[in-house]
């Protein structure tokens, strides 16, 4: 195989959003030419492993390239992420056309092997990772590349990566390897060729961002704030925050910065202090409350969601009640839910108390049904309100429709020319949906 055609397909968080985009971009600027998946010669698919379904349907996927494997022996395939840190070599074995396999911390190694691949397209490249902390860093002179990006407005930065928390039913630890710090220098010089680019929001991501520079003698809020006082940056997001190491500091920064936007996901997982100690997660119902309320007092508008899992090993009926009790009493603006499922190697995949499928799906329903309910009287309690939005995108849906969001982090769709994109225009909202705002343009 001697084309350089590419196409890249990414299922799962923004960490994996992130690293397709910055392999896409240095596999352009050695002049691979980034195609659908029908014409490429190798295609890449970055996947996640949270969740049974989300494996799934990366496995799905995988078998749609097996005519045309049989066919024309093309296109090849790169299995990233951490569906790949965890079933790779099952893929390797199971899918001919599978030729490189490759674990989160080899992102670094990734457009070599790539290329390497498609020059001898016999070879099968493994690089799952052995060494939980372990990273190769995929870098590059920021001056001469600019990173390819679906949105042209809006970015991703990572700061961290891996988690040393061991929740029992996350497969994050193992997958992607123990925590570590970017240098913030590297993440300056990012986000500054970003915002050069012409983005306007920047999200700093990490498993756990509240944890960044424990290992190098620094702080989040530390790095928050440099990075909210960043010439010519607009907006400022961090996604995800572990309640135990959410401080006082980081709200100081959200509340002082105005770049900084008021909104904040704090999981949850559960209401009931029993399941959370099952789950290691460490805290209590009453101490996340604390939490919440600080933050809310210190920063007007909160947008506030969360992550919460119903059906974990052993949930009792009060427990579930307990977490439904904590939607009614925190009245978040959105959760983020599910139902539990078992990921092999974890604590919980082996503890006593599983309960039925249908269990935890008809759980799972009954608290979409009340946090829908809630969303709804939250958003709707906006109406008349005129709020700042960033147009970031066409609406999906509707004819001379665009999209965006407020700064706490509602989506807003309204009428308007596609030369608003990428601009703060003011929306008054007319009408309210719980997983959307409508509205119109005002100059008020």
């Amino acid at each position: 195989m001697t084309g350089k055609n590419f196409c890249v397909k990414v299922y799962g968080c923004q960490m994996n959003v992130y690293d397709a985009d910055r392999v896409r971009t240095v596999l352009c600027s050695r002049g691979w030419q980034e195609v659908s998946d029908e014409e490429a010669d190798v295609v890449m698919i970055t996947g996640c492993s949270v969740r049974a379904k989300a494996e799934q349907k990366v496995w799905s996927e995988l078998g749609l390239y097996e005519p045309s494997w049989k066919k024309e022996q093309r296109p090849i395939v790169a299995l990233t992420g951490c569906i790949a840190q965890r079933l790779g070599e099952r893929a390797l074995n199971r899918f001919p056309y599978v030729r490189l396999v490759a674990g989160p911390r080899h992102i670094g190694l990734l457009p070599d092997a790539i290329e390497q691949t498609a020059s001898h397209p016999r070879t099968r490249i493994n690089l799952l990772d052995t060494d939980p902390r372990e990273f190769h860093a995929l870098d590059f002179d920021a001056d001469n590349i600019t990173i390819k990006r679906e949105n042209k407005y809006k970015a991703y930065v990572t700061i961290a990566h891996g988690c040393d928390n061991f929740c029992t039913y996350c497969i994050v630890p193992y997958v992607r390897g123990r925590f570590i710090s970017r240098r913030p220098e590297d993440i300056f010089a990012e986000c500054e060729m970003l915002i050069a680019d012409g983005v306007k929001e920047i999200t700093l991501l990490g498993q756990n961002v509240n944890s960044y520079g424990k290992d190098i003698g620094l702080t989040f809020a530390g790095l928050l704030r440099s990075v909210a006082r960043l010439p010519g940056i607009e907006r400022v997001r961090f996604v995800t925050s572990l309640p135990q190491d959410f401080t006082p500091d980081i709200v100081a920064v959200m509340a002082e910065e105005k770049t900084v936007c008021p909104s904040l996901n704090l999981p949850i997982q559960s209401g009931s202090n029993r399941v959370l100690k099952l789950m290691n997660r460490k805290y209590t119902y009453s101490e996340y409350l604390d939490k919440v309320n600080m933050t809310r007092e210190k920063v007007p508008g909160l947008g506030l969601t969360t992550d919460l899992i119903v059906g974990f090993p052993g949930e009792t009926d009060d427990d579930f009640n307990a977490s439904m009790n904590a939607l009614r009493e925190i009245r978040f603006d959105l959760v983020h839910s599910a139902a539990y499922s078992e990921r092999d190697g974890t604590p919980a995949a082996t503890m006593p108390g599983a309960l039925p499928v249908e269990l935890r799906l008809e759980r799972l329903n009954a608290l979409n049904e009340l946090q829908d309910r809630i969303t709804l009287e939250i958003n709707q309690h906006l109406t008349g309100e005129v709020v700042d939005v960033l147009v970031d995108d066409a609406a999906p849906k509707g004819e001379g429709l665009l999209q965006g969001r407020t700064p706490s982090d509602k989506v807003v769709i309204f009428a308007g020319k596609k030369k608003l994109l990428g601009e703060f225009v003011k929306v008054r909202i007319t009408e309210a949906e719980a997983w959307c705002l409508h509205g119109e343009l005002t100059d008020k």
